[in-house]
């Protein structure tokens, strides 16, 4: 393949950088080939966070009350939450694919391929972008009948930013998928040991604000809970600080995912 240099009996690689563009291309192709082959999945997914919303939602406004949530409907503020709890479930679990080319011997095929190492990482994670926005779109779409006002571009930005998370995310799961090949407890038991921890300290489900005071402490550390508070900035038509703070929480969650990424798969095909 052109602009291409390898090295024989090494993975070791030196593209130039047109040469990493096309190869993350190819490489983010490839994955989006399989939601778009079966695009019901994509459907089938969004079935749990419609149960939230329609058994959850109207529980958490009879439990909370109206004022824990600045002065908006239930729908209108929990809907951002489940559209940020799509993207911690969905990309938190996408090194379980890698995990099954591991076992499978597909990903060693990829590996003798002339392609850039950083790429095969880059363009996965990319790959986690496209789902999110369509997902997002499609369940906001749904609630407008029942109650949720709808502001496209907010809403748009909001989705833009959580795609950046989502690159971020799924490259970290794809590296933990690296380092716990042959060992796929420890992958699952890592995500399920940081996922609800996260979730429950970023106020998706129920507002942070009525909780104890260590909880709020520890959810300033929690970059999920910038994200949310975000969206829900967002989703409810207006720009301020929060949508900074999430916007910089998840550029900073991309940044060390892809780093992280890019230096498991070269150390790992070395």
């Amino acid at each position: 393949m052109a602009g291409h240099t390898i090295s024989v009996g090494s993975a070791v690689q030196k593209p130039r950088m047109g040469g990493i563009l096309s190869d993350t291309w190819f490489v983010f192709w490839r994955e989006m080939l399989l939601p778009l082959r079966d695009p019901f999945s994509l459907i089938f997914s969004l079935i749990q966070p419609l149960v939230f919303l329609g058994l959850f939602g109207p529980l958490l406004g009879s439990a909370v009350g109206a004022p824990a949530f600045g002065g908006q409907s239930t729908l209108q503020w929990f809907l951002p939450g489940v559209v940020v709890m799509i993207a911690l479930f969905g990309t938190s679990m996408t090194g379980s694919n890698l995990q099954y080319e591991l076992m499978t011997g597909s990903y060693e095929r990829i590996l003798a391929t002339p392609l850039s190492r950083s790429s095969l990482m880059i363009g996965r994670a990319l790959k986690e972008w496209a789902p999110l926005v369509v997902q997002g779109l499609l369940i906001s779409v749904v609630c407008i009948p029942f109650g949720f006002v709808f502001h496209p571009l907010h809403v748009l930005l909001g989705l833009v930013i959580l795609g950046i998370f989502g690159i971020g995310l799924g490259a970290l799961s794809y590296a933990l998928a690296l380092v716990s090949q042959n060992k796929e407890w420890i992958f699952w038991g890592v995500q399920q040991t940081l996922l609800f921890p996260l979730m429950i300290l970023s106020g998706i489900m129920l507002p942070i604000e009525s909780g104890p005071d260590w909880m709020k402490v520890a959810s300033w550390f929690n970059p999920l809970t910038y994200l949310v508070n975000a969206e829900r900035e967002l989703f409810a038509g207006t720009i301020g600080s929060n949508t900074v703070w999430g916007l910089v929480a998840a550029v900073v969650t991309a940044a060390v995912g892809l780093v992280v990424g890019v230096r498991t798969i070269a150390r790992n095909t070395n």
